[in-house]
């Protein structure tokens, strides 16, 4: 039976369309979610893509986290199914509380908007299996509130629980501890600022985004 990953529409979202034919390509269904709908139509996996939700107005997620699929999300997320957040998802699921910190302001204030080379810190997640521990990912970034910030104590607790799953090799936006993409405590849940879904064809400038959908398809299998 195929898996069936929902990807989720909030006004304001830019990489939908990207996030759903990443996940077809890496041979799996893929089903819209409406922001308004308290529905998760029966998914195995759910995917909070990237863009502006409501206009990042307060801060980016802030409104998102009270969208109607998003309480379906969390409940879904603790019960174990597998959550990722891609930039503006991963503000997302910081601010509904589904992974600790916060994604602030880029240090210099600037807008960045560059591929960039990430480290993969962990490879034992439902979203990396397919890669070598260590190996480096050519990923686009784009975000103005990038920059990953918790207390020494999360920092802490994030390291030493092998929680942190992408590092920055040259750190564009101040991340505490370079970090790009962590997870939550019971591990299925995954937040990331760069766009592995813009990598996934090499008509579209790389496929080392690829893999991640393909290691979610598998762990479903």
């Amino acid at each position: 039976m195929t898996a069936r990953v929902g990807v989720i529409t909030f006004p304001g979202t830019l990489d939908d369309v990207d996030a759903a034919r990443a996940v077809r390509l890496a041979g799996a269904g893929a089903v819209s979610l409406w922001h308004a709908d308290a529905d998760l139509k029966g998914v195995d996996a759910v995917v909070v893509p990237g863009g502006f939700s409501y206009g990042d107005y307060l801060r980016c997620g802030a409104i998102a986290k009270f969208a109607p699929v998003m309480g379906e999300v969390v409940s879904a997320a603790n019960r174990g199914m597998p959550v990722l957040g891609i930039c503006n998802g991963f503000q997302v699921l910081c601010e509904a509380g589904l992974l600790p910190g916060a994604l602030t302001r880029n240090a210099g204030l600037h807008f960045v908007c560059r591929d960039l080379w990430l480290e993969v810190a962990s490879n034992s997640t439902a979203w990396t299996t397919r890669y070598e521990l260590g190996a480096d990912l050519l990923v686009p970034l784009k975000s103005g509130e990038g920059r990953y910030v918790a207390s020494e104590k999360v920092l802490d607790e994030l390291e030493g629980e092998g929680r942190v799953v992408f590092r920055y090799r040259d750190n564009p936006n101040g991340s505490a501890r370079d970090i790009a993409g962590i997870l939550n405590d019971k591990r299925n849940v995954l937040g990331m600022m760069p766009h592995p879904e813009r990598v996934v064809d090499p008509i579209t400038g790389g496929t080392d985004g690829r893999a991640l959908f393909q290691s979610l398809i598998e762990t479903l299998s």
